[in-house]
């Protein structure tokens, strides 16, 4: 296979993959993820309420996988087309996305440990800190969707097309 046709094809798993699991994925996941506010009223004890929460765990690990997948195709067209500028972004999107999966883990599993149904807090406040987790999952995740961006629409475009108002040689035969 050649290398356009790789890179063809990566670009048409990357575009949808981003539009689709970074942009509509969260709202999506969330409410999967969570604890519902139907089944927190029906939870009496503690160890019932933390086996609800954990039941979260392997959505939250799902989650990231299918989160991960604009990055492998980076990750892929790094390798395709080495350039080291590119794989510097490309690892500090790694990285981004690192520390953005952690703040999500917690502030997802940590929102289903805050409601317990009977006003009665099971957990200690700190749990109740990570309703301030968003603004910080934002702050990483912007720079992260710019960058992500940026990089698939580099990778994307081929580079043997000639720049804008290059004159072609055949043009000026007679």
């Amino acid at each position: 296979m050649s290398r356009l046709a790789a890179r063809a094809l990566l670009a048409v798993v990357f575009w949808p993959s981003l539009f689709f699991f970074w942009f509509l994925g969260p709202f999506v996941f969330f409410l999967l993820s969570t604890t519902s506010s139907e089944v927190c009223p029906r939870l009496e004890t503690r160890a019932e309420f933390l086996a609800a929460a954990n039941g979260t765990l392997p959505m939250l690990v799902l989650q990231n996988l299918i989160y991960a997948v604009p990055l492998i195709c980076l990750v892929l067209w790094s390798r395709l087309l080495p350039d080291q500028a590119r794989t510097r972004h490309v690892i500090t999107c790694i990285k981004l996305f690192a520390v953005a999966a952690i703040l999500g883990a917690l502030w997802e599993y940590g929102s289903s440990l805050v409601c317990d149904g009977y006003g009665q807090p099971f957990f200690s406040p700190a749990w109740r800190m990570t309703s301030y987790l968003p603004i910080a999952n934002l702050a990483v995740n912007v720079p992260l969707y710019v960058l992500a961006f940026s990089l698939g629409r580099t990778f994307s475009m081929r580079e043997d097309d000639p720049p804008a108002g290059a004159i072609r040689p055949d043009e000026n035969a007679p």
